[in-house]
């Protein structure tokens, strides 16, 4: 449970949620603006160590994807493309070390890197491949595409940026790199004999680079889209459109390579310069956004300063009015209600004056009202409920008197039958009937017993203990199973017999049933130090730690009797009658796996043993008549 605090602490903490949200919330937004000026600044640096390694790598793979196609066409010699993959290489390590750069990187493009690196790592097997004969151009062409499309995927990853207009425009000219790098794999597929496969893949790749090249120069900004045009308007990209319609056709023409290499150049080259245009529109933006932030950051936090003055005013007002509410509901909890309850009690009349709170606070005002409103509702609710409790005590005091005067008128009736019975089986059912009654009459005492009302049953001189425990077998429906043990010859006191038979009888019948029908139930006794133990021990099923705690804590203290609690009627009975003699009924585990009860009588009731007179009261033992 958290330590508990004033209400001015309360509403302190209650302000300081929302002013700090706000002081958060300034903070945020200068942080975030001022994070995007720093990113628009790093954008020179990533451009520096990530974008322009990559597109010298991708131009280096291109060209070894193509020499690679011509050794696979034998259209070039071995040493060529040894000299090409050696400068693959040397921009593949290139790549490495400037990428390794310690800068601020988000999650998503260290992985794309990671990436790289992963498909670098292949270019050894791929090479691997192609030089043991084991793969086709165009197979090998795919596994160059795949590397390739590795870095082009860097490339968008990191061209991601705040500032809408350069990210549209970088991402614009990242698809301008991508249609050179469709029509770089064009070039490497018709060199030679070109095969059906080869041909399928050359029409989807030319489809794709003049779809993905007309909508790149639709909504480039006229400073990067003019070069580019200036391109695609040329004769020499004319007459490459012409020799892809004929190799789409079926036809391999003259000097596709010479004619494709000088438009791959003359691209790649007006996209790097577009892409180093974007590079040098960062700053001036950055230094926008940052005066931009100092501005709102400055802004932000007079209301900040205003906001927690006021806050802090109406808050020490708020705490005033709900100091003196919770005076209020203090003195009608500590002092009112239970003086109430107190004279409710005595029996006495009671009268509660109206909780009134002053207050310039609606709510709390309607709070105060509504505490007069509980006030007389639970005054109300309290006398109500002691009401009830002595209807239902006295309903159940008045039925169980009734039943016990018609079981005695019962039990004289049936005694004088069995006087007159000769035929031993009726002889029998009068006896079964005999201890029907026996059992009846034990129910009708414990509606009396919670009504808080003596039964009335009591023997003018003391009872020997073997005699008391006899007799609350007796009124058990189970008996034949109880085994009532030799015990000492000390005596119960007279007043409190027929309250401890009660009582021992209940714990029996709860071992009966609780426990298998073919084990017996032991009753034994024996004397203490400080009164005389009866123990009832049945050898049924064992209970939980936490379901004894739980029984020990009922018979300790007795609860309230609960209407609706009417499986437990005989625990109440139990607590009742041990609370009213002072007598302690503790419940624990059984050596035979059942549960023994320890009824512990104090010494005030018990007398030391004595001899047995005509004149001493006993009690009558159930007779059992067996038919063997």
């Amino acid at each position: 449970m958290g330590r508990s605090r004033t209400i001015r602490m309360k509403i302190i903490g209650l302000l300081l949620v929302p002013l700090t949200s706000m002081v958060v919330l300034w903070g945020v937004i200068t942080a975030v603006t001022a994070t995007e000026s720093l990113e628009l600044r790093q954008y020179k640096t990533v451009w520096t160590n990530l974008r322009l390694p990559a597109y010298e790598l991708i131009t280096e793979i291109q060209r070894e994807r193509l020499v690679t196609a011509q050794l696979l066409s034998r259209t070039v010699h071995r040493s060529v493309v040894n000299t090409q993959r050696s400068r693959t290489d040397a921009a593949g390590e290139a790549f490495r070390k400037r990428s390794a750069t310690p800068q601020d990187r988000s999650e998503e493009i260290r992985t794309q890197v990671d990436a790289v690196y992963t498909q670098l790592d292949r270019l050894d097997a791929i090479r691997g491949e192609i030089d043991a004969g084991l793969s086709d151009r165009l197979r090998t062409v795919e596994a160059y595409n795949r590397v390739v499309d590795t870095l082009f995927g860097l490339h968008r990853r990191v061209a991601l940026i705040d500032d809408i207009p350069i990210y549209e425009q970088s991402r614009l000219v990242i698809d301008m790199g991508y249609a050179t790098e469709l029509l770089t794999r064009e070039q490497a597929l018709v060199i030679g004999q070109v095969v059906p496969a080869e041909r399928r893949l050359f029409s989807q790749l030319a489809g794709n680079r003049r779809f993905l090249l007309d909508q790149a120069l639709d909504d480039l900004d006229p400073a990067l889209r003019d070069p580019q045009v200036s391109i695609v308007a040329s004769p020499a990209y004319q007459r490459m459109r012409t020799m892809e319609d004929q190799i789409i056709a079926g036809r391999t023409p003259q000097n596709w390579v010479t004619t494709t290499d000088a438009l791959v150049k003359a691209l790649d080259t007006a996209q790097l310069r577009a892409s180093t245009t974007l590079n040098e529109r960062a700053d001036p933006i950055a230094d926008q956004v940052l005066s931009r932030a100092f501005l709102l950051a400055g802004t932000a936090l007079a209301l900040v300063v205003v906001s927690i003055v006021f806050s802090l005013r109406m808050g020490g007002r708020l705490s005033k009015e709900l100091a003196a509410l919770r005076q209020a509901a203090l003195e009608v909890a500590e002092e009112r209600l239970p003086d109430v309850v107190a004279k409710l009690r005595r029996g006495e009349t009671v009268e509660m004056p109206e909780l009134r709170v002053a207050s310039t606070t609606t709510e709390i005002g309607d709070v105060g009202q509504a505490f007069s409103t509980v006030q007389q509702t639970a005054v109300e609710a309290a006398v109500g409920q002691a009401q009830l409790s002595e209807g239902v005590g006295h309903v159940f005091r008045n039925l169980a008197r009734r039943s016990q005067t018609l079981l005695h008128r019962q039990r004289i009736q049936l005694q004088d039958m069995q006087h007159r019975a000769t035929d031993p089986e009726a002889l029998e059912d009068l006896f079964k009937l005999d201890h029907l009654t026996t059992r009846m009459r034990r129910h009708a005492e414990g509606l009396i017993i919670l009504s808080g009302a003596t039964p009335g049953r009591g023997w003018s001189r003391p009872v020997p203990m073997l005699d008391v425990a006899r007799g609350a077998t007796a009124e058990v429906e189970d008996y034949q199973r109880v085994v009532v043990e030799p015990m000492p010859g000390h005596r119960l006191a007279g007043p409190v017999v027929g309250d401890v038979i009660h009582l021992v009888a209940e714990l029996i019948e709860n071992a009966t049933v609780y426990s298998p029908a073919h084990t017996p139930v032991i009753v034994r006794g024996e004397a203490g130090a400080r009164g005389f133990a009866l123990e009832v021990e049945d050898r049924g099923f064992a209970m939980s730690a936490e379901e004894l705690a739980e029984y020990n804590e009922r018979l300790a203290s007795p609860p309230e009797f609960d209407l609706a609690d009417s499986d437990r009627l005989g625990l109440f009975v139990v607590s009742r009658l041990a609370a009213r003699h002072d007598i302690r009924v503790t419940l624990r585990g059984s050596p035979y796996g059942g549960t023994t009860a320890i009824v512990l009588i104090p010494e005030e009731h018990v007398a030391e043993p004595e001899a047995e007179t005509p004149q001493q009261d006993s009690i009558r033992p159930m007779r059992v008549v067996r038919n063997d």
